[in-house]
């Protein structure tokens, strides 16, 4: 069974950094592509980015091309979200999410899901 587990949420001020972190188990990391999204509250959830199996494809919201970085440790079986210069508009729940049918497509699809974590950018 595949299990996503992310971490490193938290309250932070306007213009901080914050690095979220997702360890994956049951399968190997090698396998999948992995992706990160939010849901602000009373709002629809929405892609933030995605990264390829190996590591070396990744693709953007808009609004997280230029402050958002994805990274993974494969041995790790941990993937990364490092959040630059967040602004309050920031503020939801961040999940991670694991696609093992096609790890190097190009696509906002995953079978597998993590609970999440609450990420809060307030004064």
């Amino acid at each position: 069974q595949v299990q996503l587990v992310e971490s490193g949420g938290g309250l932070v001020q306007p213009g901080d950094s914050l690095t979220l972190s997702c360890v994956v188990s049951g399968r190997t990391l090698t396998l999948a592509a992995m992706g990160w999204f939010r849901q602000a509250p009373g709002k629809d959830r929405e892609f933030v980015g995605r990264i390829s199996a190996s590591g070396e494809g990744r693709y953007y919201a808009d609004f997280a091309n230029d402050r958002f970085t994805l990274s993974r440790d494969n041995g790790r079986n941990t993937v990364y979200l490092q959040m630059m210069k967040l602004k309050p508009e920031g503020t939801a729940v961040y999940y991670c999410a694991a696609d093992f049918d096609a790890p190097y497509a190009a696509r906002r699809y995953f079978e597998y899901w993590g609970q999440g974590t609450q990420v809060t950018v307030s004064a």
